[in-house]
């Protein structure tokens, strides 16, 4: 069995920190308020409070997974009850997209051969039962610019006259998406179909949509799936930032002359990058304009009146284990034996997990095991960790490493 863990964690900036130093854990317990107190580490000798919390720097992602995992290691290896050989990864380069790690891939792929992987990063299901996850999806992205006159111009000399690159942008945004949020760009969700067997699996999730979208302050969800786990099963588009020329203080009554837009695609297992990607760009094509991985030049300026720049990354695809699998039975039947009850299947998580290249270049059957709290403020100020996530994590992790395979 190989194990996958990052020891990295994203940068702080202490002063947005609810203590005097992010990198010296502190325990907590919160207030009738609602605020969060520290206490003294001697109050773990006695009887412990599940809801305390550890606070410091990636206190959840990802070293409380690794404590967890050693933790079970070391109280089976004290009594020789180890029924596989155990390999584990600790990823010093997550948080960058695990280049140093996935470089090493093939030169050293029998090192890291294996027959399942397991993946213990990022938060179970908001309810804190023990959760199974069997993929997580990928991500595309790609920046489109649009262009108006050579140079910004005078919105009162060349009002009406000189066109606005925003205007156009904002229709060939609206062009992709309808008002209930589902993509219009030709086979977009090509070769996705949810059977009986998958919907239900999605429902049995104990989600609540009215309290997410109460979460998110939000009136109504978009339209794509029923629900919010059906919602993940499918790619998603996303505009996450738009520019103009002018990005100083203040404003300017002028007509911008490039617009430029960022764009990132969520895939699943069923849609590729690159792919995804060619389709936008035909779309984009299709609403009349002349589609260059470059800027323009003068001549392209005077001959087309449309002209837009694309710039594409293919970035990660997606990975899916089959929740019927082999290792997915077993890992159910084993959390099911020690927690009394079935854990929560989640087939897709809406994140992507950047070794996911890994995946595919071992060919391994593989499945998150999230352990830490879904409010945990990752890569945030005070991220923390729930002492009851901590002792359920431990249990977790000696029912897999007792596992008959």
């Amino acid at each position: 069995m190989l194990f996958y863990l990052h020891l990295d964690g994203q940068a702080v900036n202490p002063e947005k920190w609810q203590q005097e130093d992010p990198f010296q854990p502190v325990l907590k317990q919160q207030t009738a308020n609602g605020d969060w107190e520290i206490i003294d580490w001697s109050n773990i000798q006695g009887d412990i409070n599940p809801d305390w919390r550890v606070f410091g720097r990636a206190a959840a992602d990802d070293k409380a997974p690794i404590i967890m995992l050693l933790t079970a290691l070391k109280f089976l290896q004290q009594r020789q009850t180890l029924p596989y050989n155990v390999k584990i990864i600790l990823d010093l380069q997550e948080e960058t997209r695990s280049q140093g790690f996935l470089s090493t891939l093939e030169k050293y792929k029998e090192t890291y051969a294996a027959d399942y992987l397991i993946i213990m990063d990022g938060p179970a299901h908001p309810t804190n039962k023990p959760t199974l996850t069997f993929g997580c999806r990928g991500v595309a992205t790609c920046q489109i610019s649009l262009y108006g006159a050579k140079l910004p111009q005078h919105s009162g000399h060349y009002g009406n006259y000189a066109p606005n690159p925003v205007f156009r942008m904002s229709h060939l945004l609206a062009s992709m998406k309808d008002d209930t949020g589902k993509v219009l760009i030709d086979d977009f969700y090509d070769g996705i179909t949810l059977d009986a067997e998958t919907q239900q699996l999605l429902a049995n999730v104990p989600d609540n949509d009215a309290e997410i979208q109460a979460s998110l302050g939000i009136a109504k969800a978009d339209a794509v799936g029923k629900n919010y786990q059906e919602s993940l099963q499918y790619p998603s588009l996303n505009v996450r930032h738009i520019e103009t020329s002018w990005k100083g203080p203040g404003l300017k009554t002028i007509i911008p002359e490039i617009v430029t837009a960022y764009l990132d695609i969520r895939l699943v297992k069923e849609t590729d990058g690159a792919a995804q990607l060619a389709k936008i760009k035909k779309h984009i094509e299709q609403q009349g304009y002349l589609v260059l991985s470059r800027t323009p030049t003068d001549a392209e300026r005077l001959q087309y009146p449309k002209i837009a720049t694309v710039k594409t990354n293919a970035g990660i695809n997606a990975f899916r284990t089959d929740v019927n699998s082999g290792i997915g039975q077993k890992l159910r039947q084993t959390i099911t034996t020690a927690f009394g009850e079935e854990p929560i299947l989640i087939r897709t998580m809406g994140g992507t997990v950047p070794i996911t290249p890994a995946i595919q270049v071992l060919d391994i059957p593989a499945i998150i095991v999230p352990m830490v709290n879904m409010d945990n403020n990752q890569h945030n100020p005070n991220e923390n960790i729930r002492i009851g996530n901590i002792t359920q994590g431990i249990k977790m992790c000696l029912a897999i490493l007792a596992m008959e395979l």
